[in-house]
């Protein structure tokens, strides 16, 4: 768990590296990594076999909305610090516990109430302070926000073709699913697609695609959903770090309280659940 948080965390630093656009960049991170996926998918075994094409529509869909949450992240990294990309792109551990509220029609009980609070107070002092220092930078907010959100109906779309499929399938048929979606969203916006230099993507494809998303899936059938949220908190700590690093992204203490309050509403939401 610490690993693939760690690994990650590097993803951003690797988007900005790349000499394409974002969104390209996103492109080319599921293309690199989609033979390495469904080349284990295979070695496994595991063949989607049997399955519905209700099933399978599901798997794509998931991958549309991948698609969406990548596009809209990797446009958020080039426009706020690396800190706040990685925080906002991850609420959608937040919201997918609201997801399973209006399924059950229930609702939260108090630590999920209070880690809501806690996520709407620090996300708005963040993003405050964002537009305090750059305008831009809220921008780039609201963009990794907005990936977070497609994040969580892309974990609502897994866990339905998952009722059906075993999980490397159903990750090479998603990620398949979101090659064709990402090209064209970057050829729509003139973006640069073909590469001078490969290294930043394929850093990012390891290192986010494969070895990230790998070891996250690996660790999370083995620990706590209190665990998991806590080592969560590895990726923007990491973040912040190579973005103080490598671009003097500092953060003043408005910043840090307000990711301290988002970070608290992530391990409270995992504790909840």
């Amino acid at each position: 768990m610490v690993l693939a948080n760690i690994a990650l965390a590097f993803g951003p630093w690797f988007v900005r590296l790349a000499d394409v656009g974002p969104v390209a960049a996103a492109f080319w991170r599921i293309t690199l990594a989609a033979p390495l996926i469904v080349a284990m998918a295979a070695a496994t075994g595991g063949r989607p076999r049997g399955v519905t094409p209700g099933v399978l529509l599901w798997a794509a869909f998931a991958g549309v909305a991948f698609a969406g949450d990548l596009a809209t992240w990797h446009l958020g990294i080039v426009r706020t610090t690396l800190a706040n990309a990685t925080l906002f792109g991850n609420v959608a551990t937040l919201i997918f516990p609201i997801y399973g509220f209006v399924v059950a029609r229930a609702l939260p009980n108090r630590a999920q109430a209070v880690a809501l609070v806690l996520a709407t107070a620090g996300g708005a002092l963040l993003m405050g302070r964002s537009y305090q220092a750059d305008p831009r930078h809220l921008a780039g907010d609201l963009l990794s926000l907005v990936a977070g959100i497609l994040y969580a109906i892309y974990f609502i779309a897994m866990a339905r073709a998952r009722a059906a499929m075993a999980p490397l399938p159903t990750l090479a048929l998603s990620s398949l699913a979101s090659i064709l979606p990402l090209l064209l969203f970057s050829t729509l916006l003139g973006e640069r697609i073909v590469p001078g230099q490969w290294g930043a993507l394929i850093g990012l494809a390891l290192a986010s695609q494969v070895l990230g998303q790998g070891l996250m899936i690996y660790a999370l059938g083995r620990l706590s959903p209190l665990v998991v949220g806590i080592a969560l908190l590895i990726q923007p700590g990491v973040a912040a770090a190579i973005g103080w690093l490598a671009y003097g992204e500092r953060l003043a203490l408005p910043d840090l309280a307000g990711a301290l309050l988002v970070a608290a509403a992530l391990v409270l939401v995992r504790r909840a659940s």
